[in-house]
């Protein structure tokens, strides 16, 4: 008794295509679909945000290291008002003892209406501050590679000049350097995050295209395909889709940094422009920024490239 296998019609439509397509050298994965679209569109967004967030990671990075190399070689002496108290001359006299200690450069004395004009982001313009207890400034400059004997200086100007205070700011410092850590730690999780939910996005739009592909992929490998070629043939085309998501939403971040920095340059002029460039820089990256948007774009394109190869080779070996 002889027992007659016969193919279904849909086995039999997947050999007839599998085989048109090694005849024709046509691709396995249409080049233009609907999911290739969606997926472009999604490694766009994605690779949007992590490159803003990467490039805001280095300008907040950068603005730190300016405020702590620059508040690092200054310090302040407060002199409080008294009643009975000449300010102008013990302002003088600190000024003298801060000059003669060793490791101190510039010294600048704040008269009373630039000590007068520290307070006006506070309390506002056009005040009359002559019946407030304004402390006079005294700012000091260390010299580079050196540092004062505080507790020297500190007990000097106690002594010499009796309501003193002497404040090395290394308590803004610190403040300053565990402020800029725990950003640029939140920025690095979220570009995880995002590159994670990328990886997402490529593992069902690789699946999916496997499914919406299944006869040829199988017909393929059954009749001798190497899994290699046929792995080649999704690499090829995620791979596309990625450079291209990559590139256009890579591109779109370089130039929001541009602007930004374009912007923030015209802005400068202005008090707001100041205070903003205090605390964020220029707004521009430098070239360093760039490169690393670059490569984070490039980056999410092989990458997209290696999941779907490596999701194919899966699934080959378990028709094995």
């Amino acid at each position: 008794m002889s027992t007659i296998n016969q193919s279904s019609p849909g086995e039999e439509r997947a050999q007839k295509q599998a085989v048109r397509a090694l005849r024709r050298d046509m691709p396995l994965v249409p080049a233009e679909s609907i999911a290739g679209r969606a997926l472009v569109t999604v490694i766009v967004i994605m690779t949007f945000l992590a490159s803003l967030t990467a490039g805001g990671a280095f300008l907040i990075a950068g603005a730190s290291q300016d405020w702590r190399s620059s508040v690092s070689r200054e310090m302040t002496i407060q002199i409080l008002p008294a009643p009975g108290r000449d300010l102008d001359a013990e302002s003088k006299k600190a000024a003298d003892i801060a000059r003669a200690a060793p490791g101190v450069g510039d010294v600048k004395v704040f008269t009373k209406a630039e000590s007068e004009r520290l307070l006006e982001p506070w309390l506002g313009t056009g005040l009359d501050l002559g019946e407030l207890p304004v402390p006079r400034m005294i700012v000091l400059q260390t010299k580079a590679g050196q540092r004062p004997d505080m507790n020297a200086l500190r007990k000097t100007l106690s002594d010499k000049v009796p309501g003193a205070n002497l404040d090395d700011n290394h308590v803004w410092i610190e403040r300053l350097g565990i402020m800029a850590q725990t950003i640029v730690g939140a920025a690095v999780v979220i570009f995880i995050l995002v590159l994670i939910a990328m990886a997402l996005a490529v593992t069902f739009a690789t699946r999916g295209a496997m499914s919406g592909n299944r006869g040829i992929v199988e017909v393929l490998h059954f009749v001798g395909a190497e899994d290699r070629f046929i792995a080649r043939q999704f690499q090829r085309h995620f791979l596309r889709l990625g450079l291209r998501g990559g590139m256009i939403g890579g591109g779109a971040a370089i130039f929001v940094f541009f602007l930004a920095g374009r912007i923030s340059a015209w802005w400068l002029a202005t008090p707001g422009g100041d205070e903003m460039e205090a605390l964020f820089g220029s707004f521009g990256l430098d070239w360093h920024g760039y490169a690393a948007i670059v490569i984070i774009s490039v980056g999410i394109a092989l990458l997209t490239g290696y999941m779907s190869r490596t999701i194919v080779f899966r699934h080959l070996r378990g028709l094995d």
